[in-house]
């Protein structure tokens, strides 16, 4: 009997770990300052998930730059060139601010214009909790920016990154004096 209850313990032990040890995609971006590791939520942030998935699986965001840096709010990238020309993108997605995720430290979220679903190919990495960012109602005011990945490796990257001088270039504030580039964004395989 004692034999038997162990069997059926170890197998069921054996059917839960593969739901405990779930992780959603993740992609390692490598930037001249170091390496961000980032997992994607596309479980609760399907949309954005595969939207960020389809220009990395294109290349899109190698040699693209963070253009803009604030320090005490975020690091925004993935729509400009080293010489800050904007890149053509796809068409804008649906927002999916109302997922539950959380704009937190390290959390990575789409970054759109004052129109609710205008998210293409922006994101920014939060460096710290942006509360104010998180949907409260469904006015274009108050919808707020789509989680849809954390930072799970190089938070001190993104750390350093919010530390650089910034100024005006191009008609944009906040541009790293220093560029700051995204060598390459590529999805991680699991060993």
């Amino acid at each position: 009997m004692t034999l038997l209850i162990r069997k059926m313990m170890l197998l069921g032990l054996f059917l839960l770990i593969p739901t405990i040890c779930f992780a959603g995609p993740s992609v390692e971006m490598k930037t001249n300052y170091g390496v961000i590791v980032i997992e994607l939520d596309d479980v609760q942030a399907p949309v954005s998930s595969a939207n960020f998935l389809r220009y990395v699986d294109a290349g899109f965001y190698n040699g693209t730059v963070f253009h803009r840096v604030i320090p005490g709010f975020m690091i925004q990238g993935g729509g400009f060139t080293k010489n800050l020309d904007r890149k053509v993108t796809r068409q804008p997605i649906s927002n999916e601010a109302t997922n539950g995720l959380k704009n937190k430290r390290g959390t990575l979220a789409m970054a759109r214009t004052a129109r609710v679903d205008s998210a293409t190919s922006q994101f920014f990495i939060n460096l710290v909790d942006n509360s104010f960012l998180d949907h409260k109602s469904k006015t274009a005011r108050d919808y707020g920016y789509a989680v849809f990945g954390k930072v799970t490796q190089g938070m001190d990257v993104v750390d350093k990154i919010a530390k650089v001088n910034t100024s005006r270039k191009k008609g944009m504030a906040d541009v790293p004096s220093q560029t700051v580039i995204i060598e390459s964004v590529e999805r991680v395989t699991a060993p």
